[in-house]
């Protein structure tokens, strides 16, 4: 890659990130650091406000902004697809906000994109063979709370139970098996973290409470234990 396609590509790998450091941007287009080094220089001197943070990285002053990037089609085809695994997930939260997202993507694709876009739209269709007739309104606000470190208090019911049980919990993770999402939280109730289905969650409320980080680490907790529907 020449200069001029990698001083873009930095300028919009800083955009999407908010910290890199010289040896990332080195391994991603196969070049010294030295190299990178020079390139950060040029960016500087083209005005465009890019932050040294010692011995950390680079990043972009808050609030600059770049024109519009072009997608190709093939990344274009990506979303698409990307749009109808989504639809799985059974999530209206989720599924409404990564629409509203898309919408906007798709403003900025050339005309000749757009059109195929739309007509691959209409070319994919996703089976699920284990459908179940359930779905949730968290995801968005749970995500939300992960961030920024709120406490949750819920209503769950465990699969195959009609009691429902109040919990207070510190949510820390989250990921999908089967088209669900599942919850990985500190449950106060049980004094341990607890895995929850989302779509179980009969009702929700988000404290403005903060909690502290106790460090959860989403792969050692694989490592450690598989989900447990029995544990929550």
């Amino acid at each position: 890659m020449s200069q001029l396609p990698r001083l873009i590509a930095i300028l919009t790998l800083l955009k999407s990130k908010r910290l890199l450091t010289a040896n990332e941007l080195a391994k991603k287009f196969e070049v010294s650091i030295r190299t990178i080094y020079r390139d950060i220089r040029k960016l500087e001197e083209a005005g465009v406000p890019v932050t040294t943070i010692e011995g950390r990285g680079y990043s972009l002053m808050e609030g600059y902004s770049v024109a519009p990037v072009q997608f190709t089609e093939k990344q274009a085809n990506a979303l698409i697809t990307a749009q109808h695994l989504i639809n799985q997930t059974k999530d209206t939260s989720f599924i409404e906000d990564f629409n509203e997202a898309l919408i906007k993507i798709k403003s900025v694709f050339r005309t000749s994109i757009q059109k195929k876009s739309e007509l691959l739209q209409s070319k994919i269709h996703i089976f699920n063979p284990t459908y179940e007739n359930i779905s949730s309104h968290a995801l968005s606000e749970v995500q939300l709370a992960i961030t920024n470190f709120n406490f949750i208090e819920i209503n769950y019911c465990k699969v195959n139970e009609t009691d429902v049980s109040f919990r207070k919990i510190e949510p820390y993770a989250m990921y999908s098996s089967q088209h669900k999402w599942i919850l990985i939280a500190w449950c106060h109730l049980r004094q341990d973290f607890r895995a929850f289905r989302i779509d179980r969650i009969q009702h929700f409320k988000i404290l403005q409470e903060k909690f502290e980080d106790r460090k959860f680490n989403l792969q050692a907790y694989f490592q450690s234990c598989f989900y447990d529907k029995s544990k929550a």
